[in-house]
């Protein structure tokens, strides 16, 4: 029975047919590759921490566009409308009102041009000229120019007339160009070194970058996500390539942890230890105490693109529609022939129903980061503040309410990641199966976030895992003082373990050609 017992190198705290050779050749080897990657991944994560990928917010389009003029006279009764496809009984998704190029636009999305909400959401909008009530046609260079203009005005953009040229799929565009393909770029000659991209669809400036963040983009964003246009642009693959070099990041690092416990040597005095020296002693020591946090930021980066489906949730689109309830176009055209005067400032006027009724945003020039000045109107043209009431009214006939309160703080679903969430906000528990909790503005009625249980499960495995974003370490500085040394501390072991690895698999490789690739012979066993 003793030949039969598992054999242990001399102090060691684990067999060693647990750790069998194949696995031990399987992690070093990866070790070269895919801990170069993970290497990479965290030193790009020091630059995610401060400079995301770039992105056109909300609040920064709309500051782009020109102050809104309506024409005079009764547009809104010209029987054109119907000539350009908008019948009265027309399923409506959203429709808004500003400028583009000198003219008031419509762009309005139809319900009708998808089967769920998150389809129509990313369905370019038909552009209708107010003034006609025709669709219009493509931007023409004129246009694009005029676009191109208005922003800088808003955006005081000082300079040149800034370049104009079609582009194709970038790097920066790469979410954007299939839906608002042709693109137009717009190179400004400020010091900041401003692009704009331009539909050359919709006549929408759909992306915006600066030199700081292209720059810093390359070595953050592009490096972190596996971003690079090539791969990028071809959705389904580049799904496939981040979890599957996840999956082997995860393999790697549990490997890594279990051959780092069976390597430790029990010493005569009785104390536990590492038998290596140098680096390969640092790189042990290391990888035991942050081990555990290696291989969590792995798998939560994983779980970040929901894999296989297991934390799909529809509650964000579904939970807005019922919210909104139906609207037409009828019912749109109505409460926009109503409007009067405009607030002064008035940049966009857009739909915010509420319950089956339909009412109006007017938004003016943002009034601070992420946050724009706003005003509510009803389809009669009258201000209508949106309140308690209202909101207890449109969620009736639902779930019953577990809890309904105005959030002045953010809470441990509703939150900012480099930014404050926007505050105060309407925080609706509903009493359903899934608890779903539902924040809504308090001043157009909307669904800003809406998250159930596998949401919840999503923010804790992802953000909670990933970034460190729990409730005790929310508050910067605190957060950069505890994350940045564990960051550092998971680069080392990553680099150093990929160095190691080269190392190790250089000498094998070497052996393996003076050997002329022969097995070894076996050494007889005595008995």
């Amino acid at each position: 029975m003793a030949a039969l017992q598992p054999s242990k190198a001399p102090g060691s705290l684990l067999p060693r047919s647990l750790l069998p050779r194949p696995v031990l050749v399987l992690h070093r080897w990866l070790g070269v590759f895919v801990g170069l990657l993970m290497t990479l991944w965290c030193l790009s994560g020091f630059v995610m921490i401060y400079v995301d990928y770039p992105r056109l917010e909300p609040a920064a389009q709309l500051q782009g566009l020109a102050p809104l003029q309506l024409p005079p006279g009764p547009v809104w009764d010209d029987p054109a409308w119907e000539e350009a496809g908008l019948a009265p009984d027309l399923p409506i998704a959203s429709a808004r009102v500003e400028m583009m190029a000198g003219r008031p636009v419509l762009r309005i999305v139809s319900a009708a041009t998808g089967d769920r909400p998150i389809a129509q959401m990313r369905t370019m909008p038909e552009t209708i000229d107010l003034a006609t009530g025709r669709k219009l046609a493509p931007p023409g260079r004129a246009d694009l120019a005029g676009i191109a203009a208005d922003y800088a005005r808003g955006h005081a953009i000082g300079g040149a007339a800034p370049a104009l040229s079609e582009t194709g799929i970038d790097q920066w565009t790469v979410q954007t160009y299939r839906r608002s393909a042709p693109l137009f770029r717009a190179d400004y000659a400020d010091p900041a070194g401003t692009v704009i991209y331009i539909s050359g669809r919709s006549g929408e400036v759909v992306q915006e970058t600066t030199r700081f963040q292209r720059f810093w983009g390359w070595l953050g964003a592009v490096p972190h996500w596996l971003y690079p246009t090539i791969l990028r642009q071809d959705g389904a693959l580049w799904n496939q390539v981040v979890v599957w070099t996840s999956l082997a990041g995860c393999f790697l690092t549990g490997t890594g942890i279990w051959a780092g416990i069976a390597r430790l040597r029990r010493r005569r005095d009785g104390t536990v230890g590492s038998p290596y020296k140098g680096l390969w002693w640092w790189h042990h020591v290391f990888g035991l105490f942050f081990g555990l946090l290696t291989l969590s930021w792995v798998a939560s980066g994983l779980f970040s693109m929901n894999p296989w489906g297991f934390l799909d949730s529809a509650a964000g689109p579904a939970e807005a529609g019922r919210l909104a309830g139906p609207m037409h176009w009828r019912d749109v055209r109505q409460a926009l022939s109503a409007l009067g005067d405009l607030p002064r400032g008035a940049r966009r006027v857009e739909t915010a129903p509420l319950g089956g009724c339909t009412f109006l945003l007017v938004s003016g020039l943002p009034i601070s980061d992420g946050e724009v000045s706003s005003q509510r109107f009803d389809a009669s043209g009258r201000p209508a503040l949106f309140g308690e009431d209202a909101l207890r009214t449109a969620l009736s006939g639902r779930p019953s309410l577990a809890s309904l309160e105005l959030l002045e703080e953010e809470d441990a679903y509703y939150y900012g990641r480099r930014s404050p969430a926007p505050l105060p906000v309407w925080r609706a528990v509903l009493a359903d199966a899934e608890a779903t909790r539902l924040y809504i503005d308090p001043v157009s009625g909307r669904l800003l976030r809406a998250v159930d249980r596998n949401g919840r499960g999503f923010r804790w495995l992802q953000d909670g895992l990933h970034r460190l974003d729990l409730p005790l370490l929310r508050r910067r500085p605190w957060w950069d003082l505890v994350v940045l040394p564990l960051l550092a501390a998971v680069t080392f072991v990553c680099g150093t373990g990929t160095w190691m690895a080269w190392n190790k698999v250089r000498r094998d490789v070497r052996r393996l050609f003076r050997m002329g690739f022969r097995t070894p012979a076996r050494r007889p066993v005595r008995r």
